[in-house]
């Protein structure tokens, strides 16, 4: 325990060198923590699994010198136990004979904040304490309450953190005792597309992208691999083999952990049968109960729990907003159902490479080329300068219409479909796109795009001021790259995506 300090001395402290990236986070974090008006806080850090939640509230309560518990799954006893010993260790007074009541230790913690400082009390995986104590919200809840009723000077600062993302909106919602407390609801999101480029250290915006495609932005996976990161373009297939397809490497069975972990032991099976589903292409309710042969009921419970723990999440087509498309949200998972799952069992009698010799395709055209498109509609939102389509960007989705001169054909679509701010439910038409990973584009794409452009007028769309894009992975043609010279398109590669605005 470092000696007291007054309010007016506590400043907040820098992020420390170790912690990547997370400045707004961070920000969030010490502002709370640091805030030296009387009364007790409550605050809420939550996040799937993998993210850093752990590291960075460790690091807050390292910087401020606060008290930090991590519940483990364990019998209410124990950790009851567990917290009277380290939080005697913290305080320097002897260890309680006999592991304090919740309404004791409750107490004791929120007593930190006692000493004239804002104190950041940790707990760390509280669903796992809520699992084995269920009258901790009320307890914790009756605790703030007589802190405000008796009027003590109480500056604790009580965090509580947890990954598994439906508990902590049950614990937090409208019919939950802690309902209303938070001073502060914090997510934790994997890291962007450029930020997770800086953190592997992969300066080529092509290999890159290939990187994200397999392990997104989840900082964990970094040090799952043991920090190796592929040498150039030409290591990416190396780099696969000896990583992710490797049964010594904690990544080969990464995703068999994440939806034990994740979906709470509901029927996992059928969770993976409907992720392979939609990473070969169903992308409706509908189609995804057809593939798996299973009512829609089935279909769409095990759609909603996916959903409630932030693996999948869903998306209106951007010209049909009635039509309600599910994508996978974490690029391992797809990466996973699409390309390696129908070699799993391959995996156990030949050696990775003959596998991934197999799988490589699958993943250029199933894999790589969905999640350029989905990188190319995050860049449309979050770094395209204002002149690039005319106006800030309000969302960018991808969008398909029936077209009339196909018939029984499929629909025109447009995988990054651009609409700025707007009162209405639908915002003005800035852009219609195109994304091909592994194309080299020409005029027939532009063509193809003023073709929907006509459609989308006849159908009563403002296409006034629609800039048509194209997005490609290798290259344009010096016909296009003379039509974007002339202003008749938007010309992204992933030089600009990864450096450009």
């Amino acid at each position: 325990m470092g000696a007291a300090v007054s309010p007016s001395d506590l400043t907040r402290p820098a992020k420390p060198e170790t912690v990547f990236d997370r400045d707004a986070e961070w920000d969030a974090l010490a502002a709370f923590t640091c805030d030296a008006r009387p009364g007790a806080g409550l605050g809420v850090v939550s996040g799937r699994l993998r993210q850093g939640k752990t590291y960075l509230l460790k690091a807050l309560t390292t910087a401020l010198d606060g008290f930090c518990f991590g519940a483990q799954q364990a019998a209410r006893a124990e950790s009851l136990r567990r917290l009277g010993i380290e939080l005697a260790r913290y305080t320097g007074a002897a260890p309680p004979p006999h592991g304090p009541c919740w309404e004791d230790a409750i107490d004791a913690l929120l007593a930190l904040g006692d000493r004239g400082r804002p104190v950041p009390v940790i707990f760390d995986e509280f669903p796992d304490l809520v699992r084995q104590s269920p009258e901790l919200p009320s307890v914790i809840h009756s605790a703030f309450r007589r802190l405000r009723e008796t009027g003590r000077d109480n500056r604790t600062r009580l965090l509580l953190s947890g990954s598994s993302l439906p508990v902590m909106h049950r614990l937090f919602g409208a019919a939950s005792p802690l309902h209303g407390l938070a001073d502060l609801e914090l997510t934790l999101r994997p890291l962007g597309f450029r930020q997770a480029a800086r953190f592997w250290g992969i300066d080529d915006p092509r290999l890159a992208l290939l990187v994200h495609a397999v392990v997104g932005g989840t900082p964990a996976y970094r040090r799952y691999v043991a920090d190796d990161t592929p040498s150039g373009p030409d290591d990416f297939d190396g780099w696969v083999c000896r990583n992710v397809l490797n049964s010594r490497t904690p990544l080969f069975l990464e995703v068999h952990h994440l939806l034990q972990e994740e979906t709470d032991h509901w029927d996992r099976a059928l969770c993976h049968s409907a992720l392979a589903a939609i990473a070969t292409g169903c992308q409706t309710q509908g189609e995804i109960a057809e593939c798996l042969g299973t009512p829609l009921t089935d279909a769409s419970h095990c759609l909603a729990l996916l959903q409630a723990n932030g693996l999948l999440y869903s998306e209106p087509d951007a010209f049909r907003p009635h039509l309600v498309r599910l994508r996978i949200a974490e690029p391992l998972l797809a990466f996973e159902h699409a390309a390696v799952w129908p070699h799993r069992s391959a995996l156990e009698q030949w050696n990775a490479v003959e596998v991934w010799r197999l799988a490589r395709p699958v993943f250029d055209s199933a894999v790589a080329g969905p999640h350029f498109a989905q990188i190319c509609r995050d860049w449309a939102l979050d770094f395209a300068d204002q002149a690039v389509f005319g106006a800030h960007p309000a969302t960018a989705a991808h969008g398909s219409l029936p077209d009339p001169e196909q018939r029984a054909g499929p629909d025109a679509a447009a995988d990054v479909v651009v609409r700025g701010r707007a009162d209405a439910r639908s915002g003005p038409l800035l852009s219609v796109g195109v994304a091909r990973w592994d194309e080299v584009m020409d005029l027939h794409h532009l063509e193809h795009l003023r073709h929907l452009l006509t459609l989308l007028a006849a159908n009563g769309e403002d296409v006034t001021h629609t800039r048509p894009a194209c997005y490609s992975g290798v290259g344009f043609t010096p016909a296009l790259h003379a039509a974007q010279a002339d202003g008749q398109v938007v010309l992204v590669d992933p030089d600009r995506l990864y450096r450009g605005d």
